[in-house]
């Protein structure tokens, strides 16, 4: 992270999102801010708080985006969470601690994925042989076993002979069809949802320690499958054989503390206070409930406690209804930082159609490429699909970049399906003519809501 500034984090996000240079600028600030705090004394780091963000903007504008490619830069583990899914201690539901123990989740399947890159090519040396054995058995002399007896070396090349031949047959795939029966660990017995005083959690069994503490050898179950299916099996478990787990979870429990980051959104569906029973109660419980998990708090987990003082919170919501003030003030206080994103206009909708690494023409291009169709959006083309994103938005709701997503799907939904045997052309010239054809119902559906809209009377307040 010590070359990731500020400055260099905003122009790789800007590869992918579009505009709202604010929101990208103080996320950026809050992830440097935690680096920084690694490079201090231990005793004053303790003293540095992350400075939690609340992002405030309609949806689709990027509030999530920005989240998820910063933790990604940085390596962070992230968990999205819906706000609206909580409910206070006492109620039906989830309980806000558990977004802590999900995070914790995350952090373990990263690590896990690092450290089983480290072990994938000897996890597969090992698969390989374990699968010769069950092809040929005592094809293999182990270091430790005596020599053949006389008369009998030409037996061992010979037998030694046919399971390289075979090895070369598995690793060129000749054998994926075929079945074969191995032996595999009884790794997890079903999950068990069990209630605790932290809230719901899930155990399982795993029957190999079971089998330890009572002395016992490791269960193994007997499986025929295709030879593909074995390949995947046996090089999981071999890998999670090789495993250092001691040292995957205090990495994992480690970088949830320092780096983790939790994206609540639609914080604004549980904004607003009221003593008048009813719902309200409980959005204001759920607030409060949030309180000391965003403030630093100790939440126990399978693993262990884990301290939530130094994880980064970024909440988000549309806030349409209610505003920000309708939090209560201590929630408030807890999210100092406040971003404002822009609503997405006609010339922004023309940026993300053309800036992005992976604009939507850019994806769609590829794609029908695979069936050699060469799909080609003239610029007339791109400005007419964002003028009708834009029209749409207007007239029949809100939806910012994903109204992209429908518009161009419709738009090239015909030339999906009839490509690449059905099609007049292989060469597909997206103009703005072609657009309006394609898309002529969208046309009317957008004029018939806005003539619905200004003939209908005004609500009388």
């Amino acid at each position: 992270m010590q070359d990731l500034t500020p400055t260099r984090l905003v122009s790789e996000l800007d590869r992918y999102i579009v505009g709202q240079a604010a929101a990208k600028r103080a996320v950026a600030v809050a992830v440097r801010m935690r680096w920084r705090r690694m490079q201090l004394s231990l005793e004053f780091r303790r003293e540095v708080t992350p400075k939690n963000l609340l992002l405030i903007g309609p949806t689709g504008v990027g509030k999530t985006e920005i989240a998820r490619r910063m933790a990604a830069l940085v390596g962070a583990p992230l968990l999205k969470v819906e706000a609206s899914k909580y409910t206070e201690v006492g109620y039906v539901g989830r309980d806000v601690e558990s977004m802590i123990r999900d995070l914790v989740e995350v952090g373990i399947d990263q690590v896990r994925g690092e450290m089983v890159d480290e072990v994938r090519e000897l996890a597969k040396v090992q698969m390989e042989e374990r699968i010769l054995d069950s092809l040929l058995p005592g094809s293999r002399r182990m270091p430790w076993e005596p020599m053949p007896p006389l008369g009998m070396p030409d037996a061992v090349e010979q037998q030694a002979g046919m399971r390289e031949d075979l090895r070369q047959k598995l690793r060129a795939g000749g054998l994926d069809q075929e079945y074969i029966v191995v032996s595999l660990l009884e790794t997890m017995a079903p999950l068990a949802q069990v209630f605790s005083g932290s809230g719901t959690e899930y155990m399982g069994i795993d029957a190999s320690t079971m089998a330890a503490l009572r002395g016992g050898s490791v269960p193994k179950k007997t499986k025929r499958m295709r030879l593909i299916d074995a390949k995947r099996a046996i090089e999981r478990e071999e890998q999670d054989a090789l495993l250092d787990k001691d040292r995957m979870l205090s990495e994992a429990m480690r970088r949830v503390e320092e780096l983790g980051i939790i994206f609540i959104d639609e914080i604004d569906k549980i904004a607003g206070r009221s003593h008048d029973g009813g719902p309200d109660v409980s959005r204001e419980g759920v607030q409060r409930d949030l309180l000391p998990i965003v403030e630093g708090c100790a939440v126990n987990t399978r693993y262990g406690p884990i301290r939530s003082d130094h994880i980064l919170f970024i909440a988000a919501g549309a806030f349409h209804i209610s505003r920000p003030d309708d939090l209560i003030p201590e929630l408030q206080g807890r999210f100092p930082v406040r971003v404002f994103l822009d609503t997405l206009e006609k010339g922004d909708f023309i940026r993300i159609l053309t800036e992005p690494v992976n604009a939507l023409p850019k994806q769609y291009k590829q794609l029908l490429a695979v069936d050699g169709v060469d799909l080609q959006f003239e610029t007339d083309g791109i400005d007419e699909l964002a003028s009708i994103a834009d029209r749409a938005n207007i007239a029949l709701g809100d939806i910012g970049a994903r109204r992209l997503h429908t518009v161009v799907e419709l738009l090239v939904s015909e030339i999906s399906y009839k490509a690449p045997d059905a099609l007049p052309s292989k060469i597909v010239k997206i103009k703005r003519e072609y657009v309006r054809d394609k898309l002529r119902f969208l046309y009317e559906q957008c004029e018939s809501k806005t003539k619905m809209l200004q003939t209908d009377p005004p609500m009388k307040s």
